[in-house]
C-alpha cells in the first residue's frame, strides 16, 4: 500500500510495528503469533512517532496522512486521537477508539468500512466521511484473501482515499 501511495507521488512510510518486538518474521504464521505477544500500546507509540518524522522529512510538505487496514485501521484511529499534527486519517475497517478519546481527534477522517462495521463520531462534531461498502466483508480490500476480497469496492475505496488525501494534504507532485 505504501508503494501505491508513492506511485501517486506521496512520500510514503510503512513502519514495521513489530519492530518493537524484534521485527516481522517472513513466515505469516510466526508474524501473527508475534503480533499477539507484542504490546499494542508500544506499536501505537511507534506509529505516532512516525508523524513528526514524516512531517520533518526533507521531501515532506509538512502535512502527514495515515492509512491503515484492519489492525492498522485501529492504529490510524489511535493516531488521529493521539496527535493533533496528523493531517488526514483513513482507517479501513479499524477498531474504534474509546469514546472518551474522540474529542482529541483533530484530523479529518475518511472511514472505509464493510457493511458489518460501524462507528459513531457525530456526537463529538468531528469531521468525517463514512462509506459502508454494501455486500462486503471485513478485509474487503485485502487482495491476498480471495474469500473476502471485493475488487470493485477496493478500487472505489482506494480512489476515495487518494481524493481525500489530495483534499486534506494537497495533491502530490507527479513524478517526471
Amino acid at each position: 500500500m505504501a508503494r501505491r501511495l508513492a506511485v501517486e507521488g506521496y512520500l510514503a512510510l510503512a513502519p514495521d510495528l513489530l519492530s518493537v518486538n524484534g521485527g516481522t518474521p517472513p513466515e505469516e504464521d510466526k508474524a501473527r503469533e508475534l503480533h499477539t505477544k507484542t504490546e499494542r500500546e508500544d506499536m501505537i507509540a511507534a506509529a505516532l512517532a512516525a508523524i513528526p518524522f514524516m512531517a520533518k522529512h526533507a521531501e515532506s510538505t509538512g502535512k502527514v496522512g495515515a492509512v491503515g487496514f484492519c489492525f492498522g485501521g485501529g492504529v490510524v484511529n489511535r493516531m488521529a486521537a493521539g496527535s493533533p499534527d496528523l493531517g488526514a486519517a483513513v482507517p479501513y475497517y479499524g477498531v474504534q477508539i474509546p469514546v472518551e478519546m474522540v474529542p482529541a481527534i483533530k484530523a479529518p477522517l475518511l472511514l472505509q468500512y464493510a457493511e458489518n462495521d460501524e462507528t459513531a463520531l457525530a456526537a463529538n462534531n468531528k469531521k468525517y466521511t463514512i462509506y459502508i461498502y454494501t455486500g462486503t466483508q471485513h478485509a474487503f480490500n485485502n487482495d491476498t484473501g480471495a474469500a473476502r476480497y471485493n475488487k470493485a469496492a477496493a478500487d472505489l475505496a482506494w480512489s476515495r482515499t487518494l481524493a481525500f488525501f489530495a483534499e486534506n494534504l494537497g495533491a502530490p507532485p507527479k513524478a517526471a
